[in-house]
Protein backbone atom coordinates (compact mmCIF):
# COMPACT_ATOMS: atom_id res chain seq x y z
CA UNK A 1 0.00 0.00 0.00
CA UNK A 2 2.47 2.49 -1.32
CA UNK A 3 0.20 5.56 0.11
CA UNK A 4 0.54 4.46 3.70
CA UNK A 5 3.83 4.79 5.11
CA UNK A 6 5.20 5.67 9.07
CA UNK A 7 4.04 5.42 12.33
CA UNK A 8 1.34 7.93 12.26
CA UNK A 9 -0.16 7.09 9.24
CA UNK A 10 -0.21 3.80 10.50
CA UNK A 11 -1.78 5.07 13.88
CA UNK A 12 -4.33 6.40 11.43
CA UNK A 13 -4.98 3.19 9.56
CA UNK A 14 -5.92 1.36 12.40
CA UNK A 15 -8.08 3.76 13.69
CA UNK A 16 -9.90 3.67 10.50
CA UNK A 17 -9.95 -0.07 9.22
CA UNK A 18 -10.12 -2.02 12.68
CA UNK A 19 -12.19 -1.11 16.47
CA UNK A 20 -9.88 1.55 17.99
CA UNK A 21 -6.14 1.57 18.69
CA UNK A 22 -4.77 -1.41 20.72
CA UNK A 23 -0.88 -1.87 21.77
CA UNK A 24 -1.19 -5.46 19.70
CA UNK A 25 -3.02 -3.74 16.58
CA UNK A 26 -0.12 -1.22 16.79
CA UNK A 27 2.99 -4.19 17.32
CA UNK A 28 1.11 -5.99 14.28
CA UNK A 29 1.05 -3.34 11.76
CA UNK A 30 4.73 -2.66 12.69
CA UNK A 31 5.50 -5.99 12.74
CA UNK A 32 4.20 -6.76 9.25
CA UNK A 33 4.69 -3.04 7.69
CA UNK A 34 1.15 -1.69 6.64
CA UNK A 35 1.27 -3.41 3.04
CA UNK A 36 1.13 -6.87 4.45
CA UNK A 37 -1.17 -6.04 7.26
CA UNK A 38 -3.96 -4.72 5.00
CA UNK A 39 -3.59 -8.28 3.10
CA UNK A 40 -4.01 -10.02 6.11
CA UNK A 41 -6.87 -8.12 7.19
CA UNK A 42 -8.72 -8.37 3.65
CA UNK A 43 -7.77 -11.88 3.98
CA UNK A 44 -7.95 -13.59 7.06
CA UNK A 45 -5.94 -16.55 6.90
CA UNK A 46 -6.33 -18.12 10.67
CA UNK A 47 -9.24 -18.92 12.26
CA UNK A 48 -11.02 -16.55 14.46
CA UNK A 49 -8.53 -16.90 18.01
CA UNK A 50 -10.10 -14.69 20.75
CA UNK A 51 -8.31 -14.68 24.53
CA UNK A 52 -9.45 -17.93 26.91
CA UNK A 53 -11.44 -15.34 28.86
CA UNK A 54 -13.64 -13.82 26.13
CA UNK A 55 -13.94 -17.56 24.02
CA UNK A 56 -15.25 -18.68 27.50
CA UNK A 57 -18.16 -16.37 27.77
CA UNK A 58 -18.76 -16.92 24.37
CA UNK A 59 -19.19 -20.89 25.18
CA UNK A 60 -21.10 -20.55 27.55
CA UNK A 61 -23.83 -18.75 26.02
CA UNK A 62 -27.36 -20.30 24.65
CA UNK A 63 -27.02 -19.44 21.31
CA UNK A 64 -22.95 -20.89 20.94
CA UNK A 65 -24.37 -24.22 22.55
CA UNK A 66 -27.75 -25.27 20.73
CA UNK A 67 -28.79 -24.56 16.81
CA UNK A 68 -30.50 -21.54 16.22
CA UNK A 69 -33.65 -23.73 14.84
CA UNK A 70 -33.99 -26.23 18.05
CA UNK A 71 -33.63 -22.43 20.05
CA UNK A 72 -36.55 -20.79 17.65
CA UNK A 73 -38.52 -23.79 17.95
CA UNK A 74 -38.27 -24.19 21.84
CA UNK A 75 -39.52 -21.09 22.49
CA UNK A 76 -42.14 -20.92 19.94
CA UNK A 77 -43.44 -23.67 22.16
CA UNK A 78 -43.03 -21.76 25.08
CA UNK A 79 -45.04 -19.05 24.40
CA UNK A 80 -47.99 -21.12 23.03
CA UNK A 81 -48.09 -22.22 26.24
CA UNK A 82 -48.55 -19.95 27.85
CA UNK A 83 -51.05 -18.39 26.03
CA UNK A 84 -52.89 -21.73 26.72
CA UNK A 85 -52.91 -20.63 30.42
CA UNK A 86 -56.48 -19.92 32.06
CA UNK A 87 -55.07 -18.57 35.22
CA UNK A 88 -54.52 -15.17 34.66
CA UNK A 89 -51.43 -14.60 36.92
CA UNK A 90 -50.08 -17.57 35.93
CA UNK A 91 -50.58 -16.25 31.74
CA UNK A 92 -48.77 -13.35 32.68
CA UNK A 93 -46.17 -14.86 34.82
CA UNK A 94 -45.48 -17.30 31.48
CA UNK A 95 -45.59 -14.69 28.89
CA UNK A 96 -42.91 -12.43 31.15
CA UNK A 97 -41.41 -15.01 31.47
CA UNK A 98 -41.01 -15.47 28.13
CA UNK A 99 -40.24 -11.85 26.93
CA UNK A 100 -37.41 -12.30 28.81
CA UNK A 101 -35.89 -15.26 27.69
CA UNK A 102 -36.22 -14.10 24.05
CA UNK A 103 -34.38 -10.36 25.21
CA UNK A 104 -31.52 -12.59 26.73
CA UNK A 105 -31.20 -14.46 23.02
CA UNK A 106 -30.82 -10.87 21.45
CA UNK A 107 -28.71 -9.77 24.69
CA UNK A 108 -26.42 -12.94 23.94
CA UNK A 109 -26.08 -12.19 20.14
CA UNK A 110 -24.99 -8.49 20.94
CA UNK A 111 -22.28 -9.63 23.43
CA UNK A 112 -20.69 -11.92 21.38
CA UNK A 113 -20.44 -9.74 18.83
CA UNK A 114 -19.29 -7.10 20.84
CA UNK A 115 -16.46 -9.76 22.28
CA UNK A 116 -15.78 -10.26 18.84
CA UNK A 117 -15.17 -6.73 17.73
CA UNK A 118 -13.03 -6.14 21.37
CA UNK A 119 -10.54 -8.88 20.92
CA UNK A 120 -10.27 -10.74 17.32
CA UNK A 121 -7.38 -10.21 15.73
CA UNK A 122 -9.71 -10.14 12.21
CA UNK A 123 -10.68 -6.76 12.63
CA UNK A 124 -11.49 -5.82 9.09
CA UNK A 125 -14.05 -8.84 9.20
CA UNK A 126 -15.65 -7.82 12.41
CA UNK A 127 -16.06 -3.98 10.70
CA UNK A 128 -17.53 -5.39 7.76
CA UNK A 129 -19.56 -8.00 9.38
CA UNK A 130 -21.15 -5.04 11.09
CA UNK A 131 -21.49 -3.23 7.53
CA UNK A 132 -23.04 -5.82 6.23
CA UNK A 133 -25.52 -7.00 9.02
CA UNK A 134 -26.37 -2.79 8.91
CA UNK A 135 -26.90 -3.17 5.35
CA UNK A 136 -28.91 -6.23 5.27
CA UNK A 137 -31.01 -5.07 8.53
CA UNK A 138 -33.10 -6.34 10.65
CA UNK A 139 -34.86 -5.70 13.88
CA UNK A 140 -34.34 -8.00 16.10
CA UNK A 141 -37.81 -7.43 18.29
CA UNK A 142 -40.02 -8.27 15.49
CA UNK A 143 -42.09 -11.44 16.21
CA UNK A 144 -39.09 -14.20 17.08
CA UNK A 145 -36.52 -12.63 15.60
CA UNK A 146 -34.48 -12.42 18.65
CA UNK A 147 -34.37 -16.36 18.70
CA UNK A 148 -32.64 -16.15 15.31
CA UNK A 149 -30.93 -12.83 15.17
CA UNK A 150 -27.53 -14.39 16.79
CA UNK A 151 -27.54 -17.22 14.03
CA UNK A 152 -28.12 -14.51 11.11
CA UNK A 153 -24.99 -12.75 12.23
CA UNK A 154 -23.01 -15.80 12.86
CA UNK A 155 -23.79 -17.69 10.22
CA UNK A 156 -25.27 -15.80 6.88
CA UNK A 157 -23.39 -12.89 7.08
CA UNK A 158 -20.04 -13.30 9.03
CA UNK A 159 -18.82 -15.96 7.23
CA UNK A 160 -18.73 -13.65 3.91
CA UNK A 161 -18.25 -10.02 4.88
CA UNK A 162 -15.00 -10.25 2.91
CA UNK A 163 -16.04 -12.19 0.36
CA UNK A 164 -18.52 -12.94 -2.68
CA UNK A 165 -20.77 -10.75 -2.93
CA UNK A 166 -23.34 -12.84 -4.36
CA UNK A 167 -23.02 -15.51 -1.76
CA UNK A 168 -23.39 -12.94 1.24
CA UNK A 169 -26.27 -11.90 -1.07
CA UNK A 170 -27.98 -15.31 -1.06
CA UNK A 171 -27.53 -16.33 2.72
CA UNK A 172 -28.96 -12.91 3.90
CA UNK A 173 -31.84 -12.74 1.71
CA UNK A 174 -32.65 -16.88 2.03
CA UNK A 175 -32.14 -16.55 6.16
CA UNK A 176 -34.84 -17.12 8.24
CA UNK A 177 -34.88 -13.77 10.50
CA UNK A 178 -34.72 -11.60 6.87
CA UNK A 179 -38.03 -13.33 5.49
CA UNK A 180 -39.54 -12.83 9.21
CA UNK A 181 -39.02 -9.00 9.21
CA UNK A 182 -39.90 -8.51 5.66
CA UNK A 183 -42.40 -10.57 5.63
CA UNK A 184 -42.04 -12.46 2.62
CA UNK A 185 -43.22 -15.85 4.82
CA UNK A 186 -47.13 -13.66 4.25
CA UNK A 187 -46.27 -13.72 0.77
CA UNK A 188 -48.22 -16.36 -1.47
CA UNK A 189 -49.98 -16.29 -4.65
CA UNK A 190 -53.23 -15.23 -4.68
CA UNK A 191 -52.27 -13.23 -1.76
CA UNK A 192 -49.19 -11.30 -2.65
CA UNK A 193 -46.87 -9.40 -0.40
CA UNK A 194 -44.33 -6.68 -2.36
CA UNK A 195 -42.41 -5.61 0.99
CA UNK A 196 -39.76 -8.03 0.55
CA UNK A 197 -39.24 -7.59 -3.03
CA UNK A 198 -39.13 -3.91 -3.11
CA UNK A 199 -36.46 -3.80 -0.23
CA UNK A 200 -34.14 -6.40 -2.11
CA UNK A 201 -34.20 -4.32 -4.86
CA UNK A 202 -33.84 -0.69 -3.17
CA UNK A 203 -31.53 -1.49 -0.47
CA UNK A 204 -29.75 -4.19 -0.60
CA UNK A 205 -29.00 -4.67 -4.56
CA UNK A 206 -29.65 -1.93 -7.09
CA UNK A 207 -30.99 0.88 -5.28
CA UNK A 208 -32.77 3.78 -5.35
CA UNK A 209 -33.54 5.28 -9.12
CA UNK A 210 -31.45 2.62 -10.58
CA UNK A 211 -33.77 1.42 -13.48
CA UNK A 212 -36.24 -0.97 -12.40
CA UNK A 213 -39.56 -0.06 -12.49
CA UNK A 214 -43.08 -0.95 -10.12
CA UNK A 215 -43.53 -3.75 -12.22
CA UNK A 216 -40.31 -5.48 -11.71
CA UNK A 217 -41.14 -5.34 -7.99
CA UNK A 218 -44.58 -6.35 -8.60
CA UNK A 219 -42.75 -9.55 -10.77
CA UNK A 220 -40.17 -9.77 -7.86
CA UNK A 221 -43.12 -10.30 -5.64
CA UNK A 222 -44.01 -13.09 -7.26
CA UNK A 223 -40.94 -14.82 -7.88
CA UNK A 224 -40.90 -14.64 -4.12
CA UNK A 225 -44.19 -16.17 -3.05
CA UNK A 226 -44.02 -19.35 -1.17
CA UNK A 227 -40.26 -18.56 0.26
CA UNK A 228 -41.02 -18.34 4.14
CA UNK A 229 -40.16 -19.41 7.83
CA UNK A 230 -41.95 -22.99 9.31
CA UNK A 231 -41.17 -24.28 12.70
CA UNK A 232 -43.02 -27.39 12.34
CA UNK A 233 -40.94 -30.69 11.76
CA UNK A 234 -43.59 -32.07 9.31
CA UNK A 235 -43.76 -31.15 5.90
CA UNK A 236 -46.74 -29.39 4.77
CA UNK A 237 -49.38 -31.66 2.75
CA UNK A 238 -48.68 -31.13 -1.10
CA UNK A 239 -50.00 -32.56 -4.33
CA UNK A 240 -48.06 -35.40 -6.42
CA UNK A 241 -46.56 -32.63 -8.76
CA UNK A 242 -45.86 -30.30 -6.28
CA UNK A 243 -43.56 -32.29 -4.13
CA UNK A 244 -40.60 -32.55 -5.85
CA UNK A 245 -40.28 -28.81 -5.37
CA UNK A 246 -40.54 -28.49 -1.67
CA UNK A 247 -37.25 -27.19 0.05
CA UNK A 248 -36.77 -27.12 3.72
CA UNK A 249 -33.12 -25.91 5.06
CA UNK A 250 -33.38 -25.46 8.73
CA UNK A 251 -36.56 -22.78 9.26
CA UNK A 252 -36.76 -21.70 5.93
CA UNK A 253 -39.37 -23.33 4.07
CA UNK A 254 -40.26 -22.87 0.01
CA UNK A 255 -43.91 -24.21 -0.21
CA UNK A 256 -44.85 -24.99 -3.61
CA UNK A 257 -48.23 -24.61 -2.89
CA UNK A 258 -47.73 -20.95 -2.17
CA UNK A 259 -45.89 -20.42 -4.85
CA UNK A 260 -46.89 -18.61 -8.46
CA UNK A 261 -45.44 -20.86 -10.95
CA UNK A 262 -46.76 -18.30 -14.00
CA UNK A 263 -44.26 -17.15 -16.10
CA UNK A 264 -42.26 -13.70 -15.32
CA UNK A 265 -39.83 -11.11 -16.27
CA UNK A 266 -37.84 -9.44 -13.41
CA UNK A 267 -35.37 -6.47 -15.38
CA UNK A 268 -36.20 -7.87 -18.64
CA UNK A 269 -35.29 -11.21 -17.72
CA UNK A 270 -37.66 -14.31 -18.82
CA UNK A 271 -38.23 -16.45 -15.20
CA UNK A 272 -39.81 -20.01 -15.50
CA UNK A 273 -41.60 -21.86 -13.18
CA UNK A 274 -38.93 -23.77 -11.59
CA UNK A 275 -40.16 -22.83 -7.74
CA UNK A 276 -37.33 -21.66 -5.31
CA UNK A 277 -34.58 -21.55 -8.09
CA UNK A 278 -36.24 -18.55 -9.61
CA UNK A 279 -35.39 -17.10 -6.41
CA UNK A 280 -31.76 -17.95 -6.15
CA UNK A 281 -30.81 -17.14 -9.83
CA UNK A 282 -32.84 -13.61 -9.79
CA UNK A 283 -30.12 -13.01 -7.01
CA UNK A 284 -27.29 -14.27 -8.85
CA UNK A 285 -28.64 -11.89 -11.75
CA UNK A 286 -29.17 -8.67 -9.39
CA UNK A 287 -25.68 -9.44 -7.74
CA UNK A 288 -23.56 -8.82 -11.16
CA UNK A 289 -25.97 -5.81 -12.25
CA UNK A 290 -23.93 -2.69 -12.72
CA UNK A 291 -26.15 -0.79 -10.64
CA UNK A 292 -25.79 -2.95 -7.57
CA UNK A 293 -22.19 -3.08 -7.90
CA UNK A 294 -22.28 1.28 -7.97
CA UNK A 295 -24.77 0.91 -4.78
CA UNK A 296 -22.63 -1.21 -2.68
CA UNK A 297 -19.02 0.65 -3.76
CA UNK A 298 -20.74 3.66 -3.09
CA UNK A 299 -21.99 2.43 0.66
CA UNK A 300 -18.62 0.56 1.13
CA UNK A 301 -16.57 4.26 0.34
CA UNK A 302 -19.16 6.05 2.65
CA UNK A 303 -18.61 4.11 5.61
CA UNK A 304 -14.77 4.08 5.28
CA UNK A 305 -14.04 7.45 4.21
CA UNK A 306 -17.16 9.63 3.78
CA UNK A 307 -18.70 10.64 0.74
CA UNK A 308 -15.83 9.60 -2.47
CA UNK A 309 -15.12 11.28 -5.67
CA UNK A 310 -17.02 9.99 -8.43
CA UNK A 311 -13.77 8.68 -10.08
CA UNK A 312 -12.73 6.00 -6.91
CA UNK A 313 -16.64 5.01 -7.51
CA UNK A 314 -16.20 4.22 -10.66
CA UNK A 315 -12.88 2.07 -9.94
CA UNK A 316 -14.23 0.39 -7.60
CA UNK A 317 -17.50 -0.24 -9.77
CA UNK A 318 -15.56 -1.70 -12.26
CA UNK A 319 -13.15 -3.68 -9.78
CA UNK A 320 -16.26 -5.16 -8.51
CA UNK A 321 -18.06 -6.29 -11.59
CA UNK A 322 -14.39 -7.90 -13.50
CA UNK A 323 -13.80 -9.96 -9.83
CA UNK A 324 -17.73 -10.76 -9.69
CA UNK A 325 -18.28 -8.98 -6.78
CA UNK A 326 -15.25 -9.75 -4.43
CA UNK A 327 -15.59 -7.38 -1.84
CA UNK A 328 -12.01 -8.21 -0.29
CA UNK A 329 -10.86 -6.88 -3.62
CA UNK A 330 -13.09 -3.58 -4.09
CA UNK A 331 -11.90 -2.87 -0.23
CA UNK A 332 -8.45 -3.39 -1.34
CA UNK A 333 -8.89 -0.72 -4.22
CA UNK A 334 -10.09 2.11 -2.22
CA UNK A 335 -7.53 1.90 0.67
CA UNK A 336 -5.21 2.40 -1.52
CA UNK A 337 -6.53 5.21 -3.20
CA UNK A 338 -5.46 8.81 -2.40
CA UNK A 339 -8.41 10.17 -1.54
CA UNK A 340 -9.21 7.66 1.52
CA UNK A 341 -5.06 8.17 2.76
CA UNK A 342 -6.03 11.96 2.35
CA UNK A 343 -9.46 10.61 4.30
CA UNK A 344 -7.78 9.33 7.14
CA UNK A 345 -8.34 11.18 10.93
CA UNK A 346 -11.21 12.77 9.19
CA UNK A 347 -14.15 11.08 9.49
CA UNK A 348 -16.90 11.14 12.86
CA UNK A 349 -16.96 7.97 14.96
CA UNK A 350 -20.56 6.65 15.22
CA UNK A 351 -22.01 5.90 18.45
CA UNK A 352 -20.74 1.53 18.12
CA UNK A 353 -17.08 2.58 16.84
CA UNK A 354 -17.20 5.39 19.41
CA UNK A 355 -17.90 3.05 22.89
CA UNK A 356 -15.95 0.06 21.04
CA UNK A 357 -12.67 1.92 20.43
CA UNK A 358 -13.15 3.53 24.01
CA UNK A 359 -13.20 0.28 25.64
CA UNK A 360 -10.70 -1.20 23.77
CA UNK A 361 -7.83 1.79 24.52
CA UNK A 362 -8.72 1.75 28.04
CA UNK A 363 -8.39 -1.52 28.54
CA UNK A 364 -5.84 -2.12 26.18
CA UNK A 365 -6.52 -6.07 25.40
CA UNK A 366 -7.57 -7.05 29.26
CA UNK A 367 -11.25 -8.67 28.14
CA UNK A 368 -13.98 -7.51 29.98
CA UNK A 369 -16.17 -9.97 31.97
CA UNK A 370 -19.50 -7.98 30.98
CA UNK A 371 -20.83 -6.00 27.58
CA UNK A 372 -24.44 -5.33 29.31
CA UNK A 373 -22.68 -1.75 30.19
CA UNK A 374 -21.11 -1.27 26.54
CA UNK A 375 -24.59 -1.98 25.51
CA UNK A 376 -25.91 0.29 27.31
CA UNK A 377 -23.75 2.85 26.05
CA UNK A 378 -24.45 2.08 22.51
CA UNK A 379 -28.34 1.88 23.50
CA UNK A 380 -28.07 5.66 24.89
CA UNK A 381 -26.72 6.97 21.83
CA UNK A 382 -29.21 5.57 19.23
CA UNK A 383 -27.46 3.00 17.22
CA UNK A 384 -28.09 -0.19 19.49
CA UNK A 385 -27.22 -3.59 17.17
CA UNK A 386 -30.24 -4.94 15.82
CA UNK A 387 -32.34 -2.28 17.15
CA UNK A 388 -32.96 -0.11 13.80
CA UNK A 389 -36.57 -0.28 13.36
CA UNK A 390 -36.37 0.58 9.14
CA UNK A 391 -34.79 -1.75 6.51
CA UNK A 392 -32.18 0.96 4.97
CA UNK A 393 -30.40 0.50 8.54
CA UNK A 394 -28.12 3.07 10.54
CA UNK A 395 -27.17 6.38 8.42
CA UNK A 396 -23.56 6.00 7.45
CA UNK A 397 -22.97 9.90 7.26
CA UNK A 398 -21.42 11.74 9.46
CA UNK A 399 -24.23 14.43 10.16
CA UNK A 400 -26.48 11.98 11.39
CA UNK A 401 -24.21 11.48 14.45
CA UNK A 402 -23.22 15.21 14.83
CA UNK A 403 -25.73 16.82 15.91
CA UNK A 404 -25.89 18.72 19.30
CA UNK A 405 -28.52 15.99 21.32
CA UNK A 406 -26.22 13.37 19.63
CA UNK A 407 -22.86 15.42 21.00
CA UNK A 408 -23.91 15.79 24.25
CA UNK A 409 -25.16 12.06 24.77
CA UNK A 410 -21.34 11.01 23.69
CA UNK A 411 -20.28 13.19 26.26
CA UNK A 412 -22.42 12.22 28.81
CA UNK A 413 -21.12 8.51 27.86
CA UNK A 414 -17.37 10.05 28.13
CA UNK A 415 -17.88 10.22 31.87
CA UNK A 416 -19.07 7.23 32.36
CA UNK A 417 -16.53 5.23 30.58
CA UNK A 418 -13.61 7.84 31.92
CA UNK A 419 -14.58 7.80 35.39
CA UNK A 420 -14.86 3.82 36.63
CA UNK A 421 -14.99 0.49 34.76
CA UNK A 422 -19.00 0.78 35.34
CA UNK A 423 -19.24 -2.77 35.88
CA UNK A 424 -17.13 -4.19 32.87
CA UNK A 425 -15.71 -6.79 35.06
CA UNK A 426 -18.30 -7.80 36.70
CA UNK A 427 -19.67 -11.11 35.56
CA UNK A 428 -23.18 -11.26 34.68
CA UNK A 429 -24.40 -14.15 36.38
CA UNK A 430 -26.15 -13.35 40.19
CA UNK A 431 -23.68 -13.18 42.91
CA UNK A 432 -20.91 -12.09 40.91
CA UNK A 433 -18.44 -10.05 41.75
CA UNK A 434 -17.63 -7.15 40.62
CA UNK A 435 -13.42 -6.52 39.72
CA UNK A 436 -13.51 -2.81 39.59
CA UNK A 437 -10.69 -1.93 36.96
CA UNK A 438 -10.30 1.92 36.34
CA UNK A 439 -9.98 3.02 32.88
CA UNK A 440 -5.51 3.68 31.71
CA UNK A 441 -6.17 6.27 28.89
CA UNK A 442 -3.15 7.76 30.00
CA UNK A 443 -0.96 4.59 28.78
CA UNK A 444 2.01 3.19 26.83
CA UNK A 445 0.53 3.56 24.01
CA UNK A 446 -1.06 7.03 24.07
CA UNK A 447 2.11 8.43 25.03
CA UNK A 448 3.92 6.36 21.89
CA UNK A 449 1.57 7.37 19.03
CA UNK A 450 -1.56 9.34 19.96
CA UNK A 451 -0.09 12.41 22.09
CA UNK A 452 1.78 13.03 19.01
CA UNK A 453 -1.52 13.67 17.58
CA UNK A 454 -3.12 16.18 20.23
CA UNK A 455 -3.54 19.71 19.09
CA UNK A 456 -2.35 23.01 21.32
CA UNK A 457 -5.63 23.79 22.21
CA UNK A 458 -6.55 19.53 23.11
CA UNK A 459 -3.33 19.48 25.06
CA UNK A 460 -4.12 22.58 26.87
CA UNK A 461 -7.34 21.19 27.74
CA UNK A 462 -5.97 17.98 29.25
CA UNK A 463 -3.40 19.82 31.52
CA UNK A 464 -6.01 21.65 33.71
CA UNK A 465 -7.41 18.15 34.40
CA UNK A 466 -7.96 17.98 37.92
CA UNK A 467 -8.28 14.22 38.55
CA UNK A 468 -7.68 11.05 36.26
CA UNK A 469 -11.17 10.71 35.47
CA UNK A 470 -11.39 14.02 34.14
CA UNK A 471 -8.62 13.82 32.12
CA UNK A 472 -10.20 10.62 31.00
CA UNK A 473 -13.21 12.57 30.06
CA UNK A 474 -11.62 15.39 28.12
CA UNK A 475 -9.56 13.29 26.26
CA UNK A 476 -12.79 11.06 25.17
CA UNK A 477 -14.56 14.56 24.22
CA UNK A 478 -11.69 15.39 22.33
CA UNK A 479 -11.67 15.50 18.70
CA UNK A 480 -9.01 13.62 17.96
CA UNK A 481 -10.62 10.63 19.63
CA UNK A 482 -13.50 11.28 18.32
CA UNK A 483 -12.73 10.98 14.56
CA UNK A 484 -11.08 7.71 12.56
Amino acid sequence: MPAVAGAQDNTALIDRLTWGQTSQALADIKRLGPDRWLKSQLRPATPLQLPPQAQAQIDALRISREPMAEIAVAMDAENKAASKLTDPAARQAAQQAYQKGMADLKQQAAARSLLRDLYSPNQLQEQMTWFWMNHFNVQADKRDIRAMIGDYEDQAIRPHALGKFRDLLKAADLHPAMLRYLDNDQNAVGRINENYAREILELHTMGVGSGYSQKDVEEMARVLTGVGVSLSPDAPKLKAEQQAFYVRRGLMEFNPARHDFGAKVVLGRQIGGTGLSEFEQTLDALASEPATARHVSRKLALYFMGEAPSDLIDRMTAKFLRSDGDIAEVLGLLFKSSAFKASLGKKLKDPIHYAVSAVRLAYDGRPIANTAPLQGWINRMGQGLYNRDTPDGYPLEDTAWSGPGQLTTMFEVARQVGANSAGLFKPGEPGAEDQPAFPQLQNALFYATLEKRLSPQTRSALAQARSPAEWNTLFLSSPEFLHR
